[in-house]
């Protein structure tokens, strides 16, 4: 496959990444009244992990299929985010074997950090003028990729990262409202038991 392919696989992969984002945090806020975005959204959430996992695989294959098949040279922002989403790959990999919903903070504390590298390389890339160009041999302004006039590398990557931390949000969220929900339950068969 030429670059150019690959690249338009990747942007759709993006979109298709920023559409699941949009529709999990829309099906959490009206989720109790529409019952098929509230059942989408748990099903997505209870394998936040392993789907963690698969996302942040196919970033990282992406990235290093175009630093070494298509020969792009990353730039420090490319290498910030990639510092970012290579670990996740094993971290969310483990805890998805080992169902270790306490790796959900480091995860999420890594791709909040790579999203927030991801925006401002966007940025840059949208508007040189606004300052952050890393180097004259390989500038951080200068995108080697451009699909559907803005779609960029830093765009492909932090679509994986807001995936990402959509998924592990709602995670948290759903197994805190379970906890929550447990715990009043418990609390109302304590009162109606009878006194002695």
């Amino acid at each position: 496959m030429t670059v150019r392919t690959m690249s338009t696989l990747f942007a759709v992969l993006a979109l298709a990444a920023d559409a699941a984002a949009v529709l999990l945090v829309a099906g959490r806020l009206v989720g109790r009244r529409v019952p098929l975005l509230d059942d989408l959204v748990e099903w997505a959430a209870d394998r936040a992990l392993i789907f963690g996992a698969i996302i942040a695989t196919i970033a990282m294959a992406g990235s290093l299929y175009y630093s070494e098949i298509a020969g792009f040279i990353p730039c420090e922002y490319c290498w910030y985010q990639r510092i970012a989403m290579y670990p996740l790959v094993v971290i969310l990999g483990f805890a998805a074997v080992r169902r270790d919903y306490f790796s959900r903070l480091p995860a999420l504390t890594l791709a909040v950090i790579g999203f927030g590298w991801s925006v401002r390389h966007w940025t840059v890339q949208q508007w040189p003028s606004s300052g952050g160009s890393c180097s004259v041999t390989v500038p951080c302004s200068t995108p080697y990729v451009e699909k559907f006039g803005f779609l960029t590398i830093p765009w492909m990557a932090g679509s994986a990262f807001l995936l990402i931390i959509t998924l592990l949000a709602l995670s948290a969220l759903i197994d805190r409202d379970a906890d929550v929900d447990e715990a009043t339950d418990e609390r109302e068969f304590v009162a109606n038991e009878p006194r002695p």
